[in-house]
């Protein structure tokens, strides 16, 4: 497990001069220049996944690309579901295993994001119950809140790694389930809701990384609405945004400097809509020198693709689009990601 040590966060409930002590630490044992900081898009609890689980473990759905979860100084991924008990459900309204999110932490992921328009499904409950499952599988999320108490906690969460305290920034369009109650909370882009957390954030944290579930679904170039309020957020202070929500890849710029990813896509899922099935994993690589400020590195991209089982193994699998062929049991779902990787290139919106 490459968590060596965890401090659950008082850091905006406490003056500056001590609040510095007690971020949520993730430390390496050998320090480096240079951190690595890894993100990847949706990760769905659809009912054929969750079954498939059932049969067959959780071990082949990120099988190959653990070692670079496992890697990275920080991994980061979008839990697009609640986790509000049984009875289990899939698409349109969720409610995942507590053990799909203690997977996802054992296999390396530092941080869940929880603000999406699914994390309603079951109501208020549920995202209580969301909640309480977190923080006793002391499993580091943002985006949501029990209570007053804790919500400066965790919206922004920051975490220490290598020494440098990075916050980290979820909110949502919206959600499918409305809810009146005013706790727990979710994060919606209510700039009067996510300015105070910018400005937390941005008092408290070295670096300030937002992730919106944003935009227009299965379209792949961003919407106006998206951009609007990106560049509100550069404004804010963003130094980079990462964006999900349409369940395929979308463009990239640079607001001010500030790279905009507008959505990852797909990390896993039952979807069949073939560009659906393809994720831009992003590797975000930060630069610290002493005295200097922090130094973003071009972005890389490494392109995955979800198999479903008797593709490639027999349950799901998010695998890197190098993949030999070889390995495919299915020989028609590789040439189905050499088609898809072809078109989006085509497109502009494969970057390396």
């Amino acid at each position: 497990m490459k968590r060596i040590a965890f401090a659950l966060s008082l850091l905006l409930m406490l003056p500056l001069t001590v609040a510095a002590q007690f971020p949520i630490e993730i430390s390496r044992e050998v320090p480096s220049d240079t951190l690595e900081l890894f993100f990847i898009g949706d990760i769905m609890s659809h009912g054929a996944v969750r079954k498939s689980a059932e049969k067959h473990g959780y071990d082949s759905f990120f099988k190959y690309i653990q070692d670079r979860i496992e890697r990275a100084d920080m991994a980061v991924g979008n839990m697009e579901f609640p986790l509000a008990g049984e009875p289990y459900s899939g698409y349109p309204a969720f409610s995942g295993p507590d053990s799909y999110a203690e997977y996802l932490s054992r296999i390396g992921f530092d941080l869940l994001l929880a603000a999406n328009n699914h994390i309603l499904d079951r109501g208020t409950e549920g995202l209580g119950r969301t909640i309480r499952a977190l923080e006793r599988m002391d499993i580091p999320y943002t985006g949501i809140a029990a209570d007053a108490a804790s919500d400066t906690l965790v919206n922004p969460t920051i975490l220490l790694v290598k020494g440098v305290k990075i916050a980290l920034v979820s909110c949502t369009y919206g959600t499918n389930v409305n809810s009146n109650a005013s706790w727990p909370k979710v994060n919606y882009q209510d700039k009067e809701r996510i300015g105070p957390i910018m400005k937390r954030a941005r008092a408290h944290a070295d670096l300030v990384l937002v992730f919106p579930h944003w935009g227009i679904e299965y379209k792949h170039f961003h919407h106006a609405a998206q951009e609007e309020f990106a560049r509100w957020l550069v404004s804010c202070g963003a130094d980079a945004i990462i964006g999900a929500h349409p369940h395929v890849i979308q463009d990239v710029e640079a607001i001010d400097g500030v790279p905009v990813v507008y959505s990852l896509g797909n990390a896993l899922s039952n979807q069949n809509d073939l560009p659906s099935r393809l994720e831009a994993a992003l590797t975000l690589r930060v630069v610290r020198t002493f005295g200097e400020p922090l130094k973003l590195l071009p972005l890389q991209f490494d392109y995955l693709w979800c198999t479903k089982p008797g593709m490639l193994e027999d349950s799901y699998s998010a695998v890197p689009v190098s993949t030999p062929e070889s390995l495919w049991k299915d020989k028609t779902d590789y040439r189905n990601m050499s088609a898809t990787l072809d078109s989006l290139r085509e497109k502009g919106l494969i970057l390396r």
